[in-house]
């Protein structure tokens, strides 16, 4: 039997259009999967350094996320072992790859460093779009990226199965796929940008004050 701890880990933002890649790929895998032996699967979210102490348990580490491969839109990349702290900062997208980075960095100071990693990641198509949701390039690749990692998984003796009922959810039930689709409002009523309350002001609204 598998005695190895083996962490499956989903970062990124959903909020930021593909930027929520690595949480979608976990939340379907929940949903569809179930794991014999020590398997924990984890929404990592933007948590960064928060996530040290899960990392430093893990003996096999699996990590779902979109990153700036340079490539086209939606392309898969695989990346494995001591390649993969150079990839997540390869190109930084955002803050948690760089917290992500310091997480791998502090595993591998403190001793308690999985002795695998395996990244996949996939090429983003859209970023600025704040409340969106993924591209279907980026959507299409979720299954394959599963696929991926289940694959990867027998080779430590690990499987999963699929399942005819859903796992508790890893994060709050407005932020799952559909429902965080369905309910958003549409361009008219929401900014696609940022926050409109911390904008600058427009160049006549500082000359009108």
């Amino acid at each position: 039997m598998n005695s190895k701890k083996v962490l499956i880990l989903g970062i990124g933002n959903v909020l930021w259009a593909d930027e929520g890649f690595g949480v979608r790929c976990i939340e379907a895998l929940n949903q569809d999967y179930v794991f014999e032996g020590d398997v924990k699967l984890m929404d990592g979210g933007t948590q960064g350094i928060y996530l040290v102490q899960h990392v430093q348990e893990a003996d096999v580490l699996v990590v779902f996320d979109a990153i700036d491969y340079g490539l086209a839109p939606g392309t898969l990349k695989v990346v494995y072992n001591d390649d993969v702290p150079k990839f997540m900062g390869a190109k930084k997208m955002s803050l948690h790859q760089t917290g992500f980075q310091e997480v791998l960095a502090m595993a591998e100071f403190t001793g308690n460093y999985p002795s695998a990693l395996l990244l996949v990641g996939c090429q983003p198509e859209e970023l600025e779009d704040f409340g969106g949701s993924l591209r279907d390039v980026v959507k299409a690749q979720i299954e394959p990226a599963i696929d991926t990692a289940l694959n990867y998984l027998t080779d430590f003796g690990i499987t999963a199965q699929k399942q005819q009922t859903n796992n508790h959810a890893l994060s709050p039930e407005q932020l799952n796929l559909s429902d965080y689709e369905q309910g958003r409002p549409d361009e008219a009523s929401a900014c696609r940008t940022g926050d409109i309350r911390f904008f600058p002001p427009a160049q006549g609204e500082q000359e009108a004050h």
